[in-house]
Order: structure tokens, then C-alpha cells, then sequence
């Protein structure tokens, strides 16, 4: 059965995706087994699968990663995205400060910093990848990675001081730590469980 996917993206950012040539597309559709289609003119972008990918996920993901590119990452950024660990998450900035030109150029300021300072400390503090663009910022890493980053965000969208956001931004990689730590600790227990049930249902049958 045909999968059939739509999706739009900026018209300015129709070349990063279609790439040199067509490098970019042509790439894409080789690691997902999509055709993609790309309508310059209005930034219309369909994905197409003629017969349902051998990843449940894959639709999902190459949305996810046309989607990417259309908030401003480079190609190579949003392919992160084919990995089942990795997440794309977009917070509005409008839904801060409207819709003024102005307001989303001062909040895109101090989302970035001086010399992408503060975009750059967001990331290598999380492990994640950030795009401020439009109206946009975007973020790229895995899902207990991700949250901190857009704390920090919401928080300097909101008006805070870059040393509250950044504190913000630690008791929350502070608590995503000790979250992973206990879903890995209880994943460990059940792998456990389950080996010690199949080792005795495996000594019950030769016993008899």
C-alpha cells in the first residue's frame, strides 16, 4: 500500500534541501526508499513510498528530517533524526512575543548571543543541535537531552537572564540524568527477571 506524506517548508530553503544538483534529495531518497517531490514554487514538498518501508518509522523520520531542513538545519544536522534515539522539537517563538518583526529579532538575539555564544554553550551543555530561524527555534538530540535545551530557550524567550536560564537549564539535566538512570535501572531489572524465568522454565523442562 502506497504512503503518501505532505509537508511545506520555506521557499528559502527549498536549495538545502533539494541540495547541489540534487545531491541532498537524491541522498534522502536512497536511505529511506522514499520518492521525494519538491514544488519550488510554493515549498510543497510529498513523500512518497510505493510499497510500506521495512521501518515502521520511516515516514515519521524523513518528515521529521524535510522538516529540519526547513527550520534552517544543514542536511547532515537533521539526518541525525534516521536514529530511533533522536528527536526533533520546535518551540514558536511568537507564542512569546507575538509576531513583530522586531520582537523576533531581539528574542532570536538573545537566543544565539553574541558571537552564538549562548546557543553554542545551550548545546555542548546538552549534547544537542539548535537552529534559530524564522520564528523558530529548533532542536535536534535525544529526548532526555532535548528537554534542558528548551527550558533554557523558554526561559530566554520569556525575558530571563541568561545566568537564569542556564541554571534553569542544569536542575534540568540534573533531573533528566537521574530519570535515565532509573528507566535504565529498571529496564536492567526486568531484562534480569526475564533471564531468571526462562533459565528455570528451561531447568523445569529437563527435568522432566
Amino acid at each position: 500500500m502506497k504512503i503518501e506524506l505532505k509537508i511545506k517548508i520555506p521557499k528559502n530553503r527549498v536549495g538545502a534541501l533539494i541540495g547541489k544538483s540534487g545531491s541532498t534529495r537524491r541522498k534522502l531518497e536512497r536511505l529511506t526508499g522514499a520518492k521525494i517531490h519538491v514544488d519550488s514554487g510554493t515549498g510543497e514538498v510529498t513523500i512518497v513510498f510505493e510499497k510500506p518501508p521495512e521501518d515502521p518509522l520511516m515516514p515519521h523520520k524523513l518528515q521529521s528530517i524535510i522538516q529540519a531542513i526547513g527550520r534552517g538545519f544543514a542536511p547532515d544536522k537533521a539526518l541525525k533524526l534516521l536514529d530511533d534515539d533522536y528527536v526533533l522539537e520546535i518551540v514558536d517563538l511568537r507564542d512569546f512575543v507575538g509576531s513583530s518583526k522586531n520582537a523576533l529579532q531581539r528574542i532570536r538575539g538573545r537566543l544565539i548571543g553574541e558571537g552564538g555564544k549562548a546557543r553554542l554553550y545551550i548545546e555542548r551543555r546538552t549534547g544537542t543541535n539548535i537552529s534559530i530561524y524564522g520564528h523558530t527555534a529548533a532542536i535536534i538530540g535525544r529526548y532526555y537531552d532535548i528537554l534542558p535545551a528548551k527550558e533554557a530557550i523558554i526561559a530566554l524567550a520569556s525575558g530571563s537572564r541568561h545566568s537564569t536560564a542556564y541554571r534553569r537549564m542544569e536542575r534540568k539535566i540534573a533531573e533528566m540524568r537521574e530519570r535515565e538512570a532509573l528507566e535504565q535501572m529498571m529496564i536492567l531489572r526486568e531484562a534480569r527477571a526475564s533471564r531468571k524465568r526462562k533459565e528455570e522454565s528451561e531447568a523445569g523442562e529437563c527435568e522432566e
